[in-house]
């Protein structure tokens, strides 16, 4: 488990003119109006509610540093709590890859925390120093947008990783392809337990009877939100085409057994006859046909070798070697 570490805090405001400005937390926390202003702690840990505003209620601070959250969205009051994951910016061991950024959302005011950084968020923040997001829906509105992006190639790479291994089921190594298919398949089966639930969360807030949720920013969650819909159904078609493939890897498995075992079984059925005749004709007892001949040797080994071709002349006949 990673330990909790001092939060860096990145405040940007934006006034009515559209200038933004760096402020710190205190000043978030007096600010009213009338622009609007972000406040963002990274690497925040476990009950680290004092390093949140007081403006944050006590019950959605307790949600902002949760050590483990799940995407929703919450209407209290005149605020909105929003969960959402996204890919991590950086390479996290232990993981699944996914980062989770917690949001109190008012009209001119929000607030987020996350354990680990967010790729998608240096998107939005680069939208905030240009001034383009005026209210908390814009800011949301761009976040769904940037995670949706940052993540939709990461799942469509998995499709096209199936799409590999199935054009390697003929030739391929089976063992090496069936723990390919399997990290697919958990990998898939990983992103889809919170891309839904981003789905829904975002359907959610889109929902909101907010003043500050503008048309255009209902659109844009609906859009996001039909994004990760899409790619929800995508992992559960490579979660399906996964199994799929196992099976076939497992018949192709079997198949291949069968095909040697079938070949030991042929070999044996040669043999059988020649060991009898070999063991009769080894009995170290008086009486045996040619014991004295100059021939005999010979003579059995031409016999062996005749009985051995009609045996598997039988096999070819009875269709045993087609495969």
């Amino acid at each position: 488990m990673d330990m909790p570490t001092r939060p860096v805090t990145q405040t940007a405001l934006l006034v009515e003119s559209g200038a933004v400005r760096a402020v710190t937390p205190q000043e978030v926390a007096a600010y009213d109006g009338p622009g609007f202003v972000w406040l963002h702690a990274d690497g925040v840990g476990h009950g680290e509610t004092m390093d949140l505003p007081g403006y944050v209620p006590p019950m959605a601070a307790n949600a902002l540093v949760a050590s483990e959250t799940r995407p929703r969205c919450d209407e209290i009051d005149d605020a909105a709590l929003i969960n959402l994951r996204g890919p991590a910016l950086d390479t996290m061991q232990d993981s699944d890859g996914l980062v989770s950024i917690r949001l109190w959302v008012e009209a001119g005011r929000v607030t987020s925390a996350s354990r680990h950084r967010l790729a998608a968020l240096g998107k939005v923040e680069a939208l905030m120093r240009a001034g383009r997001l005026t209210d908390g829906g814009d800011f949301v509105a761009a976040l769904a947008q940037a995670i949706s992006t940052a993540l939709d190639p990461e799942v469509a790479d998995l499709g096209d990783q199936l799409d590999d291994c199935e054009g390697m089921l003929d030739g391929g190594n089976i063992y090496e392809l069936r723990r390919k298919i399997a990290r697919i398949r958990s990998q898939a089966i990983i992103l889809r337990r919170f891309v839904a639930p981003d789905r829904d969360a975002l359907a959610a807030m889109a929902q909101l009877e907010f003043d500050w949720i503008a048309k255009e920013d209902r659109l844009h969650l609906r859009e996001a939100a039909d994004r990760f819909a899409r790619m929800a159904e995508e992992l559960e078609a490579v979660r399906e085409r996964a199994a799929l493939l196992h099976e076939q890897l497992t018949d192709l498995r079997a198949e291949m057994i069968d095909q040697r075992s079938l070949g030991i079984a042929v070999v044996a059925f040669i043999f059988l006859p020649l060991t009898f005749i070999t063991g009769l004709l080894g009995m170290n007892v008086e009486g045996i046909p040619g014991a004295r001949e100059p021939w005999a040797f010979w003579g059995v080994v031409g016999f062996c070798l005749l009985v051995g071709l009609a045996v598997a002349g039988w096999f070819v006949w009875s269709h045993w070697l087609d495969d």
